[in-house]
């Protein structure tokens, strides 16, 4: 069965979006960035809500710059080809290689999971990843931890009552100071 799995970059103090909004402390290195690339490359879906639907469009269309550098070309191109599933209730259509939901959260990462493929299901945003967290949906979470204190702002772990026991499966620290947690959900 296909697993879900949230990763963002996150503030050591558990943001993935500062008090302002802004996220201008995320910015990945070329080791953290190409990390990241294989991460995604790893995919076989990926569920967006729409405010990060809505950055990540900058994708679709970044490869027509013929002056833009491997890596950049590179995550555009395995981005692009990834199937997305976007959930908004304001969005009427969307871009690229990508559809509204249809249903549910969690009858979106049933269908999901029923469908032949390889990939896990990959879930971004910190809204939809608590929705998905709070109906015990979320199988691994994949933390890139940015050495920065933002003091607010969106929580990447979601705030609810229960409590979800993890167990290590990775961790890695990048030349830039910034470390990979990455921990399975205890079943």
């Amino acid at each position: 069965m296909r697993s879900v799995t949230y990763s963002m970059g996150v503030s050591l103090d558990g943001y993935v979006v500062g008090p302002d909004g802004g996220f201008d402390w995320t910015p990945p290195d070329e080791e953290v960035f190409r990390f990241a690339t294989d991460e995604v490359r790893e995919a076989g879906a990926h569920l967006l809500g729409r405010r990060l639907y809505e950055t990540m469009l900058y994708w679709e269309t970044v490869d027509q710059n013929p002056s833009l550098d491997f890596s950049t070309l590179d995550f555009a191109t395995v981005w692009k080809a990834l199937p997305k599933v976007v959930f908004s209730t304001t969005l009427s259509a969307v871009q690229g290689n990508a559809r509204l939901a249809s249903g549910g959260l969690a009858e979106e990462i049933e269908r999901l999971r029923a469908e032949p493929g390889d990939g896990n299901i990959a879930i971004g945003g910190a809204t939809l990843a608590a929705g998905a967290a709070a109906s015990g949906l979320i199988d691994e979470y994949r933390a890139r931890v940015y050495p920065v204190l933002v003091g607010g702002g969106i929580p990447f772990f979601p705030q609810h009552e229960n409590r979800v026991d993890l167990e290590l499966v990775e961790t890695r620290t990048f030349g830039s100071r910034v470390v990979y947690l990455r921990y399975r959900v205890v079943r």
